[in-house]
């Protein structure tokens, strides 16, 4: 793992402040004392933020690394705040690219920027997946939504909703492991993927929970479906149940460095 290497070198690269930065530190100490306080700024009308906040205490899968922040750089020494992170790419709300399960598949920097706004399509499965963590979306969901709000649009975004967020506070019951270590949280079936897929010609699929697969599949076949068909996922939305099931636009604000099997990404909904 890259992670720990990380930490050291970023730790002992703090303790080398540069000539420079300790000259202008005295000034730029009392240049902060007079600045005035930040204000809090209010979220913008119409937008929703899909988006759980990157940290170590996000839920991870066994053996990932969580998210680490080490402080590099100072305003008191330099002038400027500065962080070393260290993650592994698939660390809370992010983005699987087609490259994460088809070996030559479109990486981070090659998705298309038209496929990364779209139409936004919220299917809700909570009511079900409450009762049963292994709940997974099905055609008959995606039909039943079309019924209700109309045909998925062609390049949409579909979202499902299970309402595995209320977990999001407490590792261990997010990741939901039985008592003989098999995980149990909701997904999307390969059926239905495919039927997203090939049917409704989306963009992406995404999901509240670790994995577009529900936690028991063996073989990820939601996964192959959709990256195998070219498309993206996005993992461990936020907020999707105050999402509307329609009409909305989601912008996919994704990772782009070379090679990348996916990423962290910021996800909004304009409403």
């Amino acid at each position: 793992m890259c992670a720990p290497r990380i930490v050291r070198l970023a730790h002992e690269n703090a303790a080398r402040p540069s000539r420079r930065a300790l000259f202008a530190a005295a000034g730029l100490t009392a240049l902060a004392a007079a600045a005035p306080p930040a204000r809090a700024v209010p979220a913008a009308r119409g937008v929703l933020d899909l988006t759980h906040t990157l940290g170590p205490g996000l839920p991870r899968w066994p053996g990932t690394p969580p998210f680490t922040t080490v402080p590099v750089a100072w305003h008191a020494i330099g002038g400027f705040g500065q962080n070393a992170l260290a993650y592994w790419e698939h660390s809370g709300t992010h983005l699987d690219a087609p490259a994460h399960r088809v070996p030559g598949g479109v990486t981070t920097d090659a998705l298309a920027v038209a496929d990364l706004v779209a139409p936004l399509v919220v299917i809700d499965i909570s009511a079900r997946a409450e009762c049963d963590p292994d709940a997974a979306l099905t055609i008959d969901d995606i039909e039943n939504w079309q019924i209700e709000h109309g045909r998925i649009p062609e390049r949409a975004f579909v979202a499902v909703h299970s309402g595995w967020e209320r977990h999001i506070d407490d590792a261990a019951a997010f990741l939901n492991l039985d008592a003989g270590g098999v995980p149990h949280a909701p997904g999307v079936s390969p059926d239905a993927a495919a039927y997203l897929v090939q049917r409704c010609e989306v963009v992406g699929v995404g999901v509240d929970t670790l994995s577009l697969d529900h936690a028991l599949s063996r073989d990820q076949g939601a996964h192959t479906a959709i990256l195998g068909a070219g498309r993206y996922g996005v993992e461990m939305l936020a907020n999707l149940g105050a999402a509307p099931a329609s009409g909305a636009t989601v912008v996919i604000g994704a990772p782009k460095h070379l090679g990348g099997t996916g990423g962290p990404c910021r996800v909004l909904a304009l409403t």
